[in-house]
């Protein structure tokens, strides 16, 4: 990408494959700290690049409230208070209220941003 377009001003990744690729090779050439790199990462993977400046932050969805929603989803549903239909909705604790979406989907929302300000509290 950066022998193509050598004006290239960032790399967004939407995988945490891409994103670790690309931040290992821009951490350690002379593009550190001209090209941007963002996407979807781990904050395991992604730690390192963060402390260093090569990547300011980066997104991914948060297993640990996905699994709470999950469980508030799961025991709306066991107990009766929702069907899975659309439209119905439950609350999920911390996370607010939630509406059921088509085929039964339950969104957990924007993703959390990683940064060097929270970062270290996350290990997966």
């Amino acid at each position: 990408l950066l022998q193509a377009y050598p004006d290239l001003k960032g790399i967004i990744a939407p995988t945490t494959v891409g994103i670790a690729a690309a931040a290992r090779y821009i951490d350690s050439s002379k593009y550190k700290g001209k090209v941007a790199v963002s996407g979807l990462g781990t904050p395991n993977q992604m730690r390192k690049f963060v402390k260093d400046g090569t990547v300011k932050k980066f997104e991914l969805w948060d297993p640990a409230n996905l699994g709470y929603l999950a469980s508030y989803a799961a025991a709306a549903l066991v107990s009766g208070q929702i069907t899975g239909a659309q439209g119905e909705t439950f609350k999920a604790g911390k996370l607010g209220p939630r509406t059921i979406g088509k085929d039964g989907e339950v969104i957990l929302g924007p993703p959390t941003v990683f940064d060097s300000g929270n970062i270290d509290n996350y290990h997966f």
